[in-house]
């Protein structure tokens, strides 16, 4: 009964560490540019610019010309309210009990 239950506890806590990891996203071009900052990579006729910091692992043979997969994810910097303020904009219906 004990292992039972030291087993489901790390399944558990195993899957929540997950579900908190953010999504992350892969593209896959040729690099155009490489710096400090970023790595601009071609993709068909499309150009990614993708920001990089000192704990992005980039291995020292990549290059401009070299064929490479980066994997990133989406951080939002600011979030802005677009909804009209005017007094057009309809009321939601109340919802019947």
């Amino acid at each position: 009964m004990k292992k039972l239950l030291v087993t489901a506890s790390i399944i558990l806590f195993s899957a929540s560490a997950a579900m908190a990891a953010p999504h992350s996203y892969q593209v896959t071009g040729q690099v155009l540019d490489i710096s400090d900052k970023s790595v601009i990579i071609s993709k068909g006729k499309e150009n990614w610019e993708i920001m990089r910091n000192a704990e992005s692992k980039i291995p020292t043979s990549v290059k401009v010309g070299s064929k490479v997969t980066i994997e990133y994810t989406m951080t939002a910097l600011e979030v802005t309210d677009k909804t009209p303020k005017s007094a057009d904009t309809p009321t939601p219906p109340k919802k019947k009990k």
